[in-house]
């Protein structure tokens, strides 16, 4: 009797995985039924089916490969349009497309597309997604790298990030740690700024990374300080208070009027937090 895709799973694809390195080397993780999008909203209170990858191969922080599974009786090729779906919005370098007997691999980047005898090992996957990269970028972009995937996000609950908000935050750092001086993100309305903007920060706070210690990463001791503005008051009070698994010590609300009162620019933080309009407010502030 032919076995179902939980079977399938279970039998056949799982021992591959792990045969493969996966769950077995440190900081190898097999992440499964991962979900990508709750569900397109259609009215009347309700959503389309949400999108979910059946396997995320994680490693060093890093999500690597996306896999689609499907029961052994079904063609592999019934699962390679999600696969690539699923890689593509997951940012994976490949997508996997199996029913536990054939394993159909696309490279996201180089469009090569194969039949495999097996999984590609966690360390394979790493230097197949970085090696390249790593050859073009100054040698401490790796450093910081895994440094800042070592950070996990810092959540309440049961939050996740959305994976566009993961997306940005990685592709924020990558960029950081390439020590690129310009970075911008353009984001919609309601897509979860103010959230990347603290992820961002956590991990650049808690890796101890600074614009001194960017060349020499062993020399990383002192925490950044960082400046949030906003364009108006209640957006600039509204990041201070989403902010706040800081501790109060670290948080700092600018107040222009503080400042001319004080004739001075509160120092003593790490994250500070204003509107544009403070550096307006004249030569001695």
């Amino acid at each position: 009797m032919a076995m179902n895709e939980a079977d399938t799973r279970a039998n056949l694809i799982d021992p591959k995985l792990v045969a493969a390195g996966w769950g077995q080397i440190e900081h190898s993780f097999i992440r499964r039924e991962v979900s990508i999008t709750q569900g397109r909203i259609i009215g009347g209170g309700q959503r389309s089916s949400p999108v979910i990858s059946d396997y995320v191969l994680e490693y060093k922080g890093h999500k690597l490969a996306a896999v689609e599974a499907k029961k052994e009786s079904l063609s592999y090729t019934e699962g390679v349009r999600q696969a690539k779906d699923y890689a593509k919005r997951l940012q994976c370098r490949i997508g996997y497309a199996t029913n536990g007997h054939l394993i159909y691999q696309v490279d996201m980047l180089s469009g090569k597309k194969e039949l495999v005898d097996q999984f590609l090992s966690p360390e394979a996957l790493w230097q197949l997604t970085f090696a390249e990269l790593d050859a073009q970028v100054p040698d401490y972009a790796a450093v910081w790298r895994e440094r800042f995937a070592k950070i996990p996000f810092e959540v309440k609950g049961d939050w996740q990030p959305r994976y566009y908000q993961e997306n940005a935050i990685r592709n924020t750092l990558e960029a950081i740690a390439q020590g690129k001086q310009r970075i911008l993100l353009t984001l919609a309305t309601g897509t979860g700024k103010t959230c990347i903007a603290f992820q961002t920060a956590w991990k650049l706070f808690n890796s101890r990374w600074s614009l001194n210690a960017q060349k020499d990463p062993d020399a990383a001791q002192k925490r950044p300080r960082i400046l949030f503005l906003a364009d108006r008051n209640i957006l600039a009070n509204q990041a201070f208070n989403d902010f706040s698994a800081f501790g109060e010590d670290a948080l700092v609300r600018i107040d222009p009027s503080e400042i001319k009162k004080k004739g001075t620019v509160p120092k003593n933080a790490s994250v500070f937090f204003t509107i544009f309009q403070t550096f307006m407010s004249g030569g001695k502030t």
